[in-house]
């Protein structure tokens, strides 16, 4: 049996917060996936599931962190005068 929890934030900067984690989803582990997209430009979503409950607790704890520290980053930029959305990535 598979265990799940979904996460919705909303935010101005939504994208600029997908863009600095969506980098991170195949890193998860073997045990737990995560998936995390955009709904508009304010929502974003986050879906995690995993095999049992401590690799639900544990890649939640990840992931939520990944996010709380993207809207940190995303603050502290903008209080400097800095711009909202990261640099572009090399492709």
């Amino acid at each position: 049996m598979r265990h799940s929890a979904v996460f919705r934030f909303t935010a101005p900067g939504a994208r600029a917060i997908y863009l600095s984690v969506c980098q991170e989803e195949g890193d998860v582990g073997e045990r737990s996936s995560a998936r995390v997209r955009l709904e508009d430009e304010e929502t974003l979503i986050l879906e995690v599931s995993a095999a049992d409950i401590p690799a639900l607790r544990a890649a939640l704890n990840t992931w939520l962190r990944l996010i709380n520290i993207a809207v940190e980053v995303r603050e502290a930029a903008l209080s400097r005068g800095g711009s909202a959305l990261p640099p572009e990535p090399y492709i």
